[in-house]
Protein backbone atom coordinates (compact mmCIF):
# COMPACT_ATOMS: atom_id res chain seq x y z
CA UNK A 1 0.00 0.00 0.00
CA UNK A 2 2.96 2.77 0.66
CA UNK A 3 4.38 2.53 -2.88
CA UNK A 4 0.61 2.73 -4.31
CA UNK A 5 0.10 6.00 -1.76
CA UNK A 6 2.99 7.20 -2.57
CA UNK A 7 2.82 7.37 -6.03
CA UNK A 8 -1.21 8.69 -5.71
CA UNK A 9 0.23 11.74 -3.63
CA UNK A 10 3.44 12.70 -5.85
CA UNK A 11 0.59 12.62 -8.44
CA UNK A 12 -1.53 15.31 -6.80
CA UNK A 13 -4.33 14.35 -8.79
CA UNK A 14 -6.76 10.90 -8.30
CA UNK A 15 -10.03 9.58 -8.39
CA UNK A 16 -10.46 5.75 -6.97
CA UNK A 17 -12.29 3.85 -4.90
CA UNK A 18 -10.55 3.68 -1.40
CA UNK A 19 -12.08 1.02 1.49
CA UNK A 20 -15.38 0.90 -0.87
CA UNK A 21 -15.40 4.52 -0.92
CA UNK A 22 -14.66 6.92 -4.28
CA UNK A 23 -12.26 9.43 -3.25
CA UNK A 24 -11.49 12.12 -5.74
CA UNK A 25 -7.71 14.21 -4.51
CA UNK A 26 -6.63 17.36 -6.43
CA UNK A 27 -6.15 20.80 -5.71
CA UNK A 28 -9.40 22.24 -6.85
CA UNK A 29 -11.51 19.01 -6.69
CA UNK A 30 -14.31 20.69 -5.52
CA UNK A 31 -15.64 21.47 -8.91
CA UNK A 32 -15.95 17.92 -9.11
CA UNK A 33 -19.06 17.88 -6.70
CA UNK A 34 -21.52 18.39 -9.51
CA UNK A 35 -20.41 15.66 -11.34
CA UNK A 36 -20.29 13.32 -8.42
CA UNK A 37 -23.53 14.27 -6.88
CA UNK A 38 -24.97 13.42 -10.31
CA UNK A 39 -23.44 9.90 -10.49
CA UNK A 40 -24.85 9.28 -7.42
CA UNK A 41 -28.29 9.65 -9.17
CA UNK A 42 -29.39 12.26 -7.11
CA UNK A 43 -31.03 15.58 -8.37
CA UNK A 44 -31.35 17.66 -5.31
CA UNK A 45 -29.14 18.03 -2.45
CA UNK A 46 -28.45 19.28 1.18
CA UNK A 47 -25.21 21.04 1.57
CA UNK A 48 -24.56 21.48 5.49
CA UNK A 49 -22.12 23.51 6.28
CA UNK A 50 -21.02 26.57 8.93
CA UNK A 51 -21.03 29.67 8.96
CA UNK A 52 -17.28 30.06 8.91
CA UNK A 53 -16.99 27.60 6.00
CA UNK A 54 -19.90 29.91 4.20
CA UNK A 55 -17.66 32.73 4.65
CA UNK A 56 -14.84 31.46 2.85
CA UNK A 57 -17.01 31.31 -0.29
CA UNK A 58 -16.57 27.17 -0.47
CA UNK A 59 -20.64 26.95 0.14
CA UNK A 60 -20.69 29.59 -2.72
CA UNK A 61 -18.22 27.65 -4.81
CA UNK A 62 -20.16 24.36 -4.29
CA UNK A 63 -23.54 25.69 -4.95
CA UNK A 64 -22.31 26.75 -8.24
CA UNK A 65 -20.28 23.10 -9.27
CA UNK A 66 -24.00 21.57 -8.25
CA UNK A 67 -25.81 24.43 -10.18
CA UNK A 68 -23.35 24.05 -13.21
CA UNK A 69 -24.35 20.04 -13.19
CA UNK A 70 -28.19 20.06 -13.20
CA UNK A 71 -28.58 20.17 -9.33
CA UNK A 72 -31.06 22.03 -7.32
CA UNK A 73 -29.19 22.96 -4.15
CA UNK A 74 -29.92 23.82 -0.95
CA UNK A 75 -27.69 25.64 1.80
CA UNK A 76 -27.76 25.00 5.91
CA UNK A 77 -24.72 26.56 7.55
CA UNK A 78 -25.88 26.86 10.93
CA UNK A 79 -23.68 23.81 12.24
CA UNK A 80 -21.32 24.68 15.23
CA UNK A 81 -18.39 23.02 16.91
CA UNK A 82 -19.88 19.90 18.29
CA UNK A 83 -23.20 19.73 16.69
CA UNK A 84 -26.02 19.10 19.04
CA UNK A 85 -29.34 16.80 18.88
CA UNK A 86 -31.03 20.28 18.11
CA UNK A 87 -29.45 21.53 15.47
CA UNK A 88 -29.51 17.74 13.47
CA UNK A 89 -33.12 18.57 14.16
CA UNK A 90 -33.17 21.99 12.69
CA UNK A 91 -31.20 20.69 9.68
CA UNK A 92 -33.41 17.60 8.66
CA UNK A 93 -36.28 20.16 8.72
CA UNK A 94 -34.94 21.74 5.65
CA UNK A 95 -33.82 18.47 3.79
CA UNK A 96 -37.24 16.86 4.55
CA UNK A 97 -38.79 20.31 3.14
CA UNK A 98 -37.25 20.33 0.13
CA UNK A 99 -37.23 16.44 -0.05
CA UNK A 100 -33.75 16.32 -1.09
CA UNK A 101 -31.88 12.75 -2.59
CA UNK A 102 -28.33 13.54 -1.25
CA UNK A 103 -26.58 15.11 1.52
CA UNK A 104 -23.18 16.92 1.12
CA UNK A 105 -21.22 17.40 4.33
CA UNK A 106 -18.74 20.68 3.16
CA UNK A 107 -16.55 21.65 6.66
CA UNK A 108 -14.77 19.73 9.42
CA UNK A 109 -15.70 16.88 11.24
CA UNK A 110 -18.97 18.60 13.09
CA UNK A 111 -20.22 19.57 9.35
CA UNK A 112 -19.72 15.95 8.76
CA UNK A 113 -21.24 14.44 11.78
CA UNK A 114 -24.40 16.98 11.22
CA UNK A 115 -24.39 16.12 7.85
CA UNK A 116 -24.68 12.00 8.80
CA UNK A 117 -27.32 12.70 11.72
CA UNK A 118 -29.45 14.48 8.86
CA UNK A 119 -29.01 11.16 7.11
CA UNK A 120 -29.72 9.28 10.32
CA UNK A 121 -33.44 11.17 11.10
CA UNK A 122 -34.43 12.02 7.18
CA UNK A 123 -34.59 8.57 6.45
CA UNK A 124 -35.16 6.46 9.41
CA UNK A 125 -37.45 9.31 11.32
CA UNK A 126 -37.42 9.36 14.89
CA UNK A 127 -34.52 11.04 17.72
CA UNK A 128 -30.88 11.06 17.36
CA UNK A 129 -31.49 9.44 20.59
CA UNK A 130 -32.61 6.13 18.31
CA UNK A 131 -29.77 5.73 16.96
CA UNK A 132 -27.30 5.58 19.63
CA UNK A 133 -24.76 2.67 19.26
CA UNK A 134 -24.10 1.21 15.43
CA UNK A 135 -26.60 -0.81 13.59
CA UNK A 136 -29.78 0.89 13.81
CA UNK A 137 -30.88 2.66 11.17
CA UNK A 138 -33.71 -0.25 9.37
CA UNK A 139 -34.03 1.60 6.39
CA UNK A 140 -32.05 2.55 3.38
CA UNK A 141 -30.15 6.50 3.56
CA UNK A 142 -29.46 8.64 1.13
CA UNK A 143 -26.44 9.13 -0.92
CA UNK A 144 -23.67 11.02 0.52
CA UNK A 145 -20.48 13.07 -0.41
CA UNK A 146 -18.48 14.06 2.46
CA UNK A 147 -16.06 17.23 1.56
CA UNK A 148 -13.77 17.90 4.27
CA UNK A 149 -12.19 21.51 5.06
CA UNK A 150 -9.54 20.32 7.55
CA UNK A 151 -7.61 17.73 8.00
CA UNK A 152 -7.79 16.04 11.04
CA UNK A 153 -10.96 14.16 12.39
CA UNK A 154 -11.14 11.69 9.56
CA UNK A 155 -15.12 11.52 9.63
CA UNK A 156 -15.07 11.42 5.98
CA UNK A 157 -13.95 7.88 6.01
CA UNK A 158 -16.24 7.18 9.29
CA UNK A 159 -19.95 5.39 9.49
CA UNK A 160 -20.35 7.47 13.00
CA UNK A 161 -22.19 10.73 13.49
CA UNK A 162 -20.53 12.10 17.21
CA UNK A 163 -23.99 14.01 18.34
CA UNK A 164 -24.09 15.92 21.58
CA UNK A 165 -27.47 15.63 23.65
CA UNK A 166 -28.98 19.49 23.85
CA UNK A 167 -29.20 19.25 27.31
CA UNK A 168 -26.53 17.61 29.20
CA UNK A 169 -23.92 18.11 26.01
CA UNK A 170 -22.68 14.61 26.20
CA UNK A 171 -21.33 13.21 23.14
CA UNK A 172 -23.43 9.99 21.21
CA UNK A 173 -21.62 7.82 18.85
CA UNK A 174 -24.81 7.22 16.48
CA UNK A 175 -23.06 4.68 13.91
CA UNK A 176 -24.39 2.46 10.87
CA UNK A 177 -22.56 1.33 7.65
CA UNK A 178 -25.16 2.59 5.58
CA UNK A 179 -24.61 6.44 6.90
CA UNK A 180 -20.85 6.38 5.10
CA UNK A 181 -20.14 8.69 2.67
CA UNK A 182 -20.46 7.23 -0.84
CA UNK A 183 -17.84 9.90 -2.15
CA UNK A 184 -15.22 11.81 -1.15
CA UNK A 185 -13.20 15.20 -2.28
CA UNK A 186 -10.41 16.15 -0.75
CA UNK A 187 -9.75 19.36 -2.20
CA UNK A 188 -5.78 20.77 0.12
CA UNK A 189 -7.03 24.22 -1.47
CA UNK A 190 -10.17 24.40 0.73
CA UNK A 191 -7.74 23.92 3.74
CA UNK A 192 -5.96 27.03 2.84
CA UNK A 193 -8.85 28.89 4.33
CA UNK A 194 -8.39 27.63 7.68
CA UNK A 195 -6.64 29.46 10.67
CA UNK A 196 -3.46 28.22 11.65
CA UNK A 197 -4.25 27.40 14.95
CA UNK A 198 -7.32 25.37 14.14
CA UNK A 199 -5.22 23.25 11.44
CA UNK A 200 -2.92 22.82 14.36
CA UNK A 201 -5.84 21.48 16.69
CA UNK A 202 -7.07 19.10 14.22
CA UNK A 203 -3.89 18.07 12.48
CA UNK A 204 -3.25 16.65 16.46
CA UNK A 205 -6.35 15.02 16.14
CA UNK A 206 -5.84 12.92 12.94
CA UNK A 207 -1.98 12.69 15.12
CA UNK A 208 -4.01 10.55 17.93
CA UNK A 209 -6.19 8.84 16.09
CA UNK A 210 -3.46 6.99 13.84
CA UNK A 211 -1.48 6.22 17.14
CA UNK A 212 -4.43 5.21 19.26
CA UNK A 213 -6.50 3.33 16.17
CA UNK A 214 -3.31 1.24 15.97
CA UNK A 215 -2.65 -0.07 19.51
CA UNK A 216 -6.10 -0.88 20.33
CA UNK A 217 -7.33 -4.15 21.23
CA UNK A 218 -9.45 -4.15 18.06
CA UNK A 219 -6.64 -3.39 16.05
CA UNK A 220 -6.55 -5.95 13.02
CA UNK A 221 -4.64 -6.38 9.80
CA UNK A 222 -6.95 -3.89 7.77
CA UNK A 223 -6.82 -1.32 10.36
CA UNK A 224 -3.21 -1.21 10.89
CA UNK A 225 -1.79 -0.82 7.74
CA UNK A 226 -4.13 2.28 7.32
CA UNK A 227 -2.84 3.91 10.89
CA UNK A 228 0.70 2.94 9.77
CA UNK A 229 0.71 5.12 6.40
CA UNK A 230 -1.02 8.10 8.12
CA UNK A 231 1.48 8.01 11.02
CA UNK A 232 4.12 8.18 8.49
CA UNK A 233 2.55 11.34 6.55
CA UNK A 234 1.23 13.34 9.01
CA UNK A 235 4.66 13.47 11.05
CA UNK A 236 6.59 13.88 8.26
CA UNK A 237 4.30 16.63 7.13
CA UNK A 238 2.39 18.27 9.52
CA UNK A 239 4.75 20.50 10.62
CA UNK A 240 5.60 21.59 7.20
CA UNK A 241 1.82 22.46 6.68
CA UNK A 242 1.35 24.56 9.65
CA UNK A 243 4.81 26.34 9.21
CA UNK A 244 4.31 26.86 5.33
CA UNK A 245 0.40 27.03 4.67
CA UNK A 246 1.18 27.74 1.29
CA UNK A 247 2.80 24.34 0.62
CA UNK A 248 0.21 22.76 -1.23
CA UNK A 249 1.92 18.80 -1.17
CA UNK A 250 2.39 18.95 2.06
CA UNK A 251 -1.69 19.81 3.02
CA UNK A 252 -2.55 17.33 0.64
CA UNK A 253 -0.38 14.69 2.37
CA UNK A 254 -1.84 15.78 5.71
CA UNK A 255 -5.31 15.13 4.18
CA UNK A 256 -4.60 11.84 3.11
CA UNK A 257 -3.08 11.39 6.03
CA UNK A 258 -6.60 12.14 8.33
CA UNK A 259 -8.17 10.34 5.75
CA UNK A 260 -6.35 6.99 6.76
CA UNK A 261 -6.35 7.65 10.40
CA UNK A 262 -10.22 8.02 9.97
CA UNK A 263 -10.27 4.64 8.08
CA UNK A 264 -8.09 2.86 10.47
CA UNK A 265 -10.65 3.77 13.17
CA UNK A 266 -13.77 2.56 10.72
CA UNK A 267 -12.00 -0.99 11.24
CA UNK A 268 -10.78 -0.51 14.95
CA UNK A 269 -10.87 1.69 17.28
CA UNK A 270 -9.44 4.07 20.35
CA UNK A 271 -8.46 4.34 23.37
CA UNK A 272 -7.78 6.12 26.91
CA UNK A 273 -6.87 9.66 25.52
CA UNK A 274 -9.90 9.64 23.52
CA UNK A 275 -12.05 8.54 26.38
CA UNK A 276 -10.41 11.38 28.89
CA UNK A 277 -11.05 13.70 26.16
CA UNK A 278 -14.61 13.76 25.69
CA UNK A 279 -15.42 14.62 29.58
CA UNK A 280 -12.27 17.53 29.32
CA UNK A 281 -14.68 18.61 25.74
CA UNK A 282 -18.18 18.30 27.84
CA UNK A 283 -17.51 19.47 31.17
CA UNK A 284 -14.26 22.08 30.78
CA UNK A 285 -15.30 23.38 27.05
CA UNK A 286 -11.90 22.62 25.83
CA UNK A 287 -11.59 22.09 22.35
CA UNK A 288 -11.42 18.21 21.16
CA UNK A 289 -8.04 18.45 19.41
CA UNK A 290 -6.66 20.30 22.36
CA UNK A 291 -7.82 17.83 25.23
CA UNK A 292 -6.87 14.87 22.80
CA UNK A 293 -3.70 16.48 22.48
CA UNK A 294 -2.87 16.93 26.24
CA UNK A 295 -4.01 13.31 27.28
CA UNK A 296 -2.24 10.97 24.24
CA UNK A 297 1.44 11.83 25.82
CA UNK A 298 0.65 10.36 28.89
CA UNK A 299 -1.35 7.44 27.32
CA UNK A 300 1.31 6.56 25.17
CA UNK A 301 3.78 6.66 28.06
CA UNK A 302 0.95 4.74 30.10
CA UNK A 303 0.76 2.22 27.52
CA UNK A 304 4.34 1.44 26.99
CA UNK A 305 4.75 -1.58 29.28
CA UNK A 306 2.04 -2.97 27.75
CA UNK A 307 2.41 -2.03 23.58
CA UNK A 308 5.82 -0.52 23.43
CA UNK A 309 6.86 -3.30 20.77
CA UNK A 310 3.87 -1.92 18.67
CA UNK A 311 4.70 1.91 19.07
CA UNK A 312 8.18 0.63 17.26
CA UNK A 313 6.78 -0.56 15.03
CA UNK A 314 4.58 1.81 13.97
CA UNK A 315 7.36 4.44 14.02
CA UNK A 316 9.73 2.70 11.92
CA UNK A 317 11.03 3.56 8.72
CA UNK A 318 9.98 6.90 9.30
CA UNK A 319 12.27 9.67 9.15
CA UNK A 320 12.17 10.87 12.70
CA UNK A 321 12.85 7.17 14.14
CA UNK A 322 16.21 7.45 11.50
CA UNK A 323 17.48 10.52 13.48
CA UNK A 324 16.65 8.80 16.93
CA UNK A 325 13.74 10.19 18.19
CA UNK A 326 10.84 8.10 19.89
CA UNK A 327 7.40 7.59 19.20
CA UNK A 328 6.78 9.23 22.48
CA UNK A 329 9.28 12.32 21.81
CA UNK A 330 8.08 12.98 18.25
CA UNK A 331 4.32 13.73 19.39
CA UNK A 332 6.00 16.00 22.10
CA UNK A 333 7.61 17.47 19.53
CA UNK A 334 4.19 17.82 17.06
CA UNK A 335 2.35 18.96 20.03
CA UNK A 336 5.03 21.75 20.45
CA UNK A 337 5.00 22.82 16.18
CA UNK A 338 1.26 22.80 16.81
CA UNK A 339 1.52 25.40 19.71
CA UNK A 340 -1.01 23.55 21.79
CA UNK A 341 -1.07 24.22 25.70
CA UNK A 342 1.49 22.09 27.51
CA UNK A 343 -1.03 20.45 30.43
CA UNK A 344 -4.50 20.99 31.96
CA UNK A 345 -3.70 24.00 33.90
CA UNK A 346 -3.45 26.04 31.09
CA UNK A 347 -6.94 25.01 30.06
CA UNK A 348 -8.38 26.24 33.33
CA UNK A 349 -9.03 23.06 34.41
CA UNK A 350 -9.46 22.75 38.33
CA UNK A 351 -7.63 20.16 39.88
CA UNK A 352 -10.14 19.18 42.49
CA UNK A 353 -12.49 18.20 39.02
CA UNK A 354 -9.68 15.70 38.51
CA UNK A 355 -11.40 12.63 40.26
CA UNK A 356 -15.18 13.46 38.60
CA UNK A 357 -13.60 13.64 34.81
CA UNK A 358 -11.65 10.77 35.91
CA UNK A 359 -15.27 8.54 36.61
CA UNK A 360 -16.56 10.21 33.33
CA UNK A 361 -13.96 8.69 31.36
CA UNK A 362 -14.67 5.77 32.74
CA UNK A 363 -17.73 5.76 31.31
CA UNK A 364 -16.71 6.43 27.62
CA UNK A 365 -16.51 3.36 25.37
CA UNK A 366 -13.18 3.69 23.91
CA UNK A 367 -12.18 3.34 27.42
CA UNK A 368 -12.82 -0.38 26.72
CA UNK A 369 -10.21 -1.10 23.72
CA UNK A 370 -7.43 0.35 25.45
CA UNK A 371 -4.51 -1.88 24.96
CA UNK A 372 -3.37 -1.68 28.89
CA UNK A 373 -6.97 -1.72 30.90
CA UNK A 374 -8.16 1.07 32.24
CA UNK A 375 -10.58 1.95 35.02
CA UNK A 376 -11.15 5.19 37.11
CA UNK A 377 -8.21 5.39 38.89
CA UNK A 378 -5.85 4.03 35.72
CA UNK A 379 -7.86 7.32 33.86
CA UNK A 380 -7.31 9.64 37.39
CA UNK A 381 -3.65 8.83 37.00
CA UNK A 382 -3.42 10.10 33.33
CA UNK A 383 -5.10 13.00 33.62
CA UNK A 384 -2.45 13.80 36.75
CA UNK A 385 0.12 12.84 34.59
CA UNK A 386 -1.37 15.74 32.04
CA UNK A 387 -1.56 18.26 34.79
Amino acid sequence: MRFELETLVRRGSWDVEFDSIRVVCEPGGLRHLGDLVRDLGASSVLVVTDKGVSATGHADRAVRFLQEAGIEAHVFDRVMENPTTRIVEEATRVASEHEVECIVGLGGGSVMDCAKGVNFLVTQGGRMEDYWGFGKATKPMLPSVGVPTTAGTGSEMQSYALISREETKVKMACGDRKARFRSVILDPRLTATVPGAVAAVSGIDAVSHAVESYVSTRRNPVSQPFAREAWRLLEWSLPTALRSPGDVEARSRVQVGALLAGASIEHSMLGAAHACANPLTARCGVAHGIAVGLMLPPTVRFNIAEVGELYGELHRGTRAEGRGISLYDRILDLKEIAGLPENLRECGVPHNLLPRLAAEAAEQWTAGFNPRPVAQNELLELYEAAY
